[in-house]
């Protein structure tokens, strides 16, 4: 690994935290809790829906090359990865029940995706874990706007859903490097790198698309108020958790390119201190 590559010391804090988030306990949640706004409700909705098997198959792609890892750095740091991708995964399924109750359909996302699993059998181990390496810039990109603009900050009408995104987020940061890390270590190449994760951006953002727009038809509410429903969709390229997220997604693609050259390590420091540090604001769901 060269110097420009080098794994700067914040971002090697990769540890599994033992939480739990209280939405059982939480007033009931609005039917379009974000912002109030239908078409970034149902889009949240369901990104959170893929986030259960998204991250089992993170997990998989990662785990099956962990016997050939010899930097013991590394070797904690894919087991931090795995414990924090496996408590999201836990605590997104109860955050999905929720979902679902009020008609999202998230229950039919999940089992859509394990149905996929398969795929991941016929082909070469290497390409999951380059996908797995791209998601992780993408779900970090996403995660630098959660956590560093107060417009999208102030989008949250629930504060428990709140502080479960904003700890997705941070340890989103907390483990960016590390699946890119581990495709590096067993010899994985720009090439399958950069071309894999073009293919998943365009297959994401479609199904993404689809998605919602069948989510939204799905809405009772919707097929009521047509103008605002129309109004929601038509803005929703303006939303503020969008704004630079295409110039940073594109610097994957770039030769050379490595998560740590997006430098995040005083958005994750703040963070930290602020969910976890003394007094922080989610120290009390910690178990």
């Amino acid at each position: 690994m060269t110097a420009l590559h080098a794994i700067r010391e914040p971002s090697r804090y990769v540890k599994t935290r033992r939480i739990r988030f209280r939405f059982a306990e939480s007033a009931p949640l609005q039917k379009h809790y974000v912002d109030n706004d239908i078409a970034m409700s149902h889009l949240v909705s369901l990104l959170s829906a893929s986030f259960p098997a998204g991250e089992e198959a993170f997990i998989r792609a990662v785990q099956h090359f962990a016997d050939r890892l010899t930097d013991p750095a590394l070797k904690q740091q894919v087991k931090g990865f795995v414990g924090q991708e496996m408590t999201h995964g836990r605590e997104h399924r109860n955050l999905n029940e929720t979902l679902a109750a009020m008609g999202y359909p998230t229950k039919i996302v999940d089992e859509l995706l394990k149905n996929l699993e398969w795929l991941a059998k016929l082909v070469p181990p290497l390409l999951p874990l380059a996908l797995t390496a791209a998601a992780e810039h993408g779900t970090a990109t996403l995660a630098e706007q959660v956590l560093d603009s107060p417009e999208v900050q102030a989008m949250a009408t629930d504060d428990e859903t709140l502080n479960l995104l904003n700890w997705h987020a941070l340890e989103e940061l907390e483990h960016k490097a590390v699946a890119f890390d581990v495709y590096r270590s067993v010899g994985g190449g720009e090439a399958l790198r950069i071309g894999s994760a073009v293919a998943l951006a365009a297959v994401a953002v479609a199904a993404a698309l689809a998605a919602t727009a069948l989510s939204i038809l799905g809405d009772p509410y919707t097929r009521r108020h047509p103008v605002k429903t129309t109004r929601s969709v038509v803005n929703l390229r303006k939303n503020p958790l969008f704004k630079g997220i295409p110039r940073t997604l594109v610097q994957y693609v770039r030769p050379g390119f490595h998560p740590n050259d997006i430098d995040t390590d005083e958005l994750l420091a703040q963070w930290q201190q602020e969910l976890f540090g003394p007094g922080g604001h989610l120290v009390d769901h910690l178990k």
